[in-house]
C-alpha cells in the first residue's frame, strides 16, 4: 500500500512541479518532491 501511496504523491507533486516551475527548476525538485512523497507514504503514519 505505500508503494501506490508513494508513487501517487510523487506522479501528483511532479506534475504540480511541471506546471508552475520551469524546466529547470521542475528538474532539480524531482529530488525534494522524491523525499516529499517518502515521508508521505512511509513515515507520516496517515496511512
Amino acid at each position: 500500500m505505500e508503494k501506490k501511496i508513494f508513487w501517487a504523491a510523487f506522479v501528483v507533486l511532479g506534475v504540480v512541479a511541471d506546471l508552475f516551475l520551469p524546466l529547470s527548476w521542475a528538474l532539480v525538485a524531482t529530488i525534494p518532491i522524491g523525499f516529499v512523497s517518502w515521508w508521505i507514504a512511509y513515515r507520516s503514519d496517515w496511512f
